[in-house]
């Protein structure tokens, strides 16, 4: 979101071609020009339109399977907006319309470049309105690839198989991975790769070679790793000498002198390049680290390169499909029937509660939001965002680096990693308990509450109702689904809970080190990633109350390839497979499916959380804490009793309504819950602790929490080195972080000391000892660095880190005036004084 910022789109109705640009944040910053053009040839008869903006073109609520462009009707327009400039979400689409006789033919060419400037870009535009240069390029670019394979001495047939293989390096293939068995074995972090000059930051490819005669696998790869570099494709290919006889050097001075002699000779052991180990001279625990890491492993006694490229190693678990026994259009069409208080400041889709404590949106289907309308749940150490649509993302520790569950920052779709279904298993209907990502045929209510959000609904006589909270004091998330059967006769239902795991800070990066399985001990599902350092330890679970659970950890299995969870493909199956491990696209999944009686409620209780490291600390047990709708509902009660003491501390009465309701508990609420505790929200999700930005928000805080005000005046008193400066913003639980000359930081910490004392009258918090941390300066070529600081030997009062602080913001220029210094970018003041 904050990178569309700085994009500006421009539309050439003349030329139906649209220009894009990025503002530069700084002089030193470069300008591109990129432009889209749609050339039709063989008609006149044209009509063209254009848009710019993901929101009108998608629709809110829409995916690009059903794009909003794409739904006409008589009653609505056909053209696109024509949207362009500063536009928040930025995209590039041409329509255009033409009419064909019987036999008719035209020709359209979609034209993608870019320029270094507007002017350059312009004559690209018109010059690739010709058609016959569509036609040259075409010429040109199989000229080019020609030339390219007697450069790499290879054939259509070799680079078709290249090709092959390069998918299965991007999208790691589970077919040419490690086997499981060994992928679930690995505790080894991607640090366990520097030692043999690897960063591990590329995908690797491992070639176990041990015969001399399969030398032909080692003059492919090298060839593949040619082509792949020639298509901008880096890799590290990584090539085991595996003989263990007496011929090992012969084998190495082989593979050396086939690579030497080739294009790649510049390419060994440097990063994107081809590195040569010796097999018996890696770890075993080693071993299992590149075998895990490694996206293909081609192994010299399983074939041929093409063999296997071709072999599958495992059947996918056949799972029966769901046969339903009734027609779901012989259903109950009711519209669901809610009742709710007089809402105030209704604006068409929602208000607040006459007494301010919950804000209700009210959607009928087809209805959305302008944009999504979120709750922040959190405790000081985990927490959860939910919308109104039900879309979900959750952490613990760092909303940043360690995720749960993706954090997709998609206001247009509002997509989600999390998802409930409800099916009925006599019709096979689906639908969830939220709008979103499979909404019913009647209105939904979302209620967003302090530390707490419900959504209701009623489909097909079913009533249900989703309580969804974090726990004030432990890293678990309650999801309680409460069903009641209205419909007049017995059912038969099933609910389904999914999630995708991240467990760190981007899917893409770690999919393919999450591994799953079901707990022994507790049946819940347990997943973790030891390749993220910082969280090795930690295991992440999802469970349910009801032990007669169908479960899968597969993603490729629930939503199908080529799937949305609009329809996933487990809602067409009888069940789920069973399947988990390593080396799957990684969720979880759990199922359960019970019977209602008329007027008869379920309650189904489902938890996702993390625990400590496996084993360790009986990880089964501390699951097994939470089940129970006692504890559910005794959690429920914490939450409520936690934010009514800690918001009803400070409370005010006036004539302005809106100032109450805001003042009254949603202020306080946001700061404590979003800014200080998940330090996270739906646009931006940093979850690094911001030294001047924290300061601010504990300043609210010192009559509802002075305890927490308190230590975090010592937390950022932590942060600050034995010169003055501090860390501009670090990263928990490591402390990683920036040291950087932003001068504003400095005097936050006196201030908010200051402003503590006079409020609470704690003096005594000035002779509190703490350490200072220990890192070398800013250079004088650079504004910053990232690092993980020590912690210095040094201590000194919260009293003189305050006056530290204060002489470092007190520097003066050659004529005695105070020198500014420097500070973020959104303040217009980071080139003031970057120099003095």
């Amino acid at each position: 979101a904050f990178s569309n910022l700085f994009v500006q789109t421009e539309i050439l109705r003349n030329r139906q071609a649209i220009l894009c640009t990025r503002r530069p944040r700084s002089k030193d910053e470069p300008t591109y020009w990129t432009f889209h053009l749609m050339a039709v040839h063989g008609t006149d008869n044209l009509d063209v339109t254009c848009e710019t903006d993901r929101l009108k073109f998608v629709g809110r609520g829409h995916t690009l399977s059903n794009p909003a462009a794409m739904n006409w009707s008589p009653s609505g327009p056909e053209d696109l907006s024509g949207t362009e400039g500063s536009v928040l979400d930025p995209i590039v689409s041409i329509r255009s319309s033409v009419k064909l006789s019987p036999g008719e033919s035209v020709t359209m060419d979609i034209v993608s470049g870019i320029a270094q400037t507007r002017a350059k870009a312009l004559d690209l535009v018109e010059k690739y309105h010709d058609n016959r240069l569509a036609d040259r390029v075409f010429n040109l670019a199989w000229m080019h690839s020609q030339v390219m394979l007697r450069q790499i001495n290879a054939t259509q047939d070799d680079v078709q198989l290249y090709g092959r293989l390069a998918g299965s390096v991007i999208y790691a293939n589970a077919s040419l991975r490690a086997d499981p068995r060994i992928i679930m074995k690995n505790c080894r972090g991607q640090s366990g790769l520097w030692g043999y000059a690897i960063s591990g930051d590329l995908p690797i490819v491992l070639l176990q070679i041990g015969d001399h005669t399969n030398i032909e696998l080692v003059r492919q790869l090298q060839q593949a790793h040619a082509y792949w570099r020639l298509k901008g494709l880096a890799v590290d290919l990584v090539i085991w000498n595996e003989d263990n006889a007496i011929y090992r050097q012969a084998l190495h001075d082989q593979i050396v002198g086939l690579i030497a002699t080739s294009m790649e000779n510049r390419a060994a052991d440097r990063p994107g390049g081809i590195f040569v180990r010796p097999g018996d001279q890696i770890s075993s625990e080693d071993r299992i680290l590149f075998q895990t890491v490694a996206r293909v492993i081609i192994k010299d006694d399983m074939g041929t390169l093409e063999e296997q490229l071709s072999r599958r190693k495992t059947k996918d678990i056949s799972v029966p499909r769901l046969r339903p026994v009734k027609d779901s259009s012989a259903t109950n069409r009711d519209e669901g029937i809610f009742s709710y208080p007089d809402l105030m400041f209704r604006n068409g889709l929602g208000g607040f509660t006459p007494d301010g404590q919950e804000y209700f949106v009210i959607l009928k289907p087809g209805e959305n939001t302008p944009l999504p309308w979120v709750n922040v749940l959190a405790n000081s150490h985990f927490g959860s965002i939910i919308s109104e649509s039900g879309s979900a993302s959750t952490w613990s520790e760092n909303a940043h680096e360690f995720r749960i569950t993706p954090w997709n920052n998609d206001p247009v779709s509002d997509l989600s990693g999390e998802a409930f279904y409800i099916r009925d298993e006599e019709t096979g209907q689906v639908w969830s308990p939220t709008p979103l990502p499979c909404g019913g045929r009647t209105p939904y209510i979302c209620r967003h509450g302090f530390g707490y959000s419900v959504f209701e609904h009623v489909e097909d006589g079913i009533r249900s109702q989703l309580w969804i909270y974090v726990s004030i004091s432990a890293p678990v998330k309650f999801m309680v689904l409460k069903m009641v059967n209205e419909s007049g006769r017995n059912r038969t239902l099933s609910v389904t809970g999914y999630l995708e795991w991240v467990l760190g800070d981007l899917r893409p990066k770690t999919i393919m080190h999450v591994t799953t399985e079901v707990d022994a001990g507790s049946g819940a599902l347990f997943a973790r990633n030891p390749y993220n350092m910082d969280f090795a330890d930690r295991v992440a679970f999802f469970d349910v109350d009801d032990p007669a659970r169908t479960v899968t950890c597969d993603r490729d299995e629930f939503i199908g390839r080529n799937g949305e969870m609009s329809g996933p493909q487990a809602m067409t199956q009888s069940q789920l497979s069973g399947k988990v491990g390593a080396g799957l696209d990684p969720c979880g999944a759990i199922q359960v499916t019970f019977g209602l009686t008329n007027r008869q409620e379920q309650e189904i209780i489902f938890r996702m959380g993390v625990t400590g490291r496996r084993g360790a600390d009986d990880a089964s047990k501390t699951v097994k804490s939470f089940r129970g709708s006692a504890v559910a509902h005794n959690e429920l009660e914490a939450v409520h009793r936690y934010w009514e003491k800690t918001l009803g501390t400070v409370q005010i009465e006036t004539p302005d309504p809106s100032l109450n309701i805001l003042t009254n508990g949603w202020l306080l609420y946001q700061t404590l819950s979003s800014r200080l505790w998940a330090r996270s929200g739906y646009y931006q999700s940093g979850g690094a602790f911001g030294f001047r930005d924290q300061l601010q928000d504990v300043m609210a805080l010192v009559y509802a929490e002075p305890a927490l005000v308190r230590g975090h005046l010592l937390l950022c008193a932590s942060r600050q080195f034995p010169e003055g400066d501090v860390q501009h913003w670090w990263h928990p639980p490591t402390g990683r972080g920036v040291r950087t000359r932003c001068s504003d930081d400095y005097l936050w910490l006196p201030l908010a000391v200051g402003r503590y004392i006079i409020s609470t009258g704690d003096a005594e918090i000035l002779n509190e000892s703490v350490s200072f941390l220990e890192g070398r300066q800013v250079r004088a070529d650079e504004d910053s660095y990232y690092d993980l600081p020590g912690v210095a030997d040094e201590k000194g009062s919260l009293y003189d880190h305050c006056v530290r602080a204060v002489k470092r913001g007190l520097r003066f220029g050659i004529h005695g005036l105070p020198l500014m210094g420097s500070g973020d970018w959104n303040d217009g003041m980071n080139k003031v004084g970057d120099e003095g």
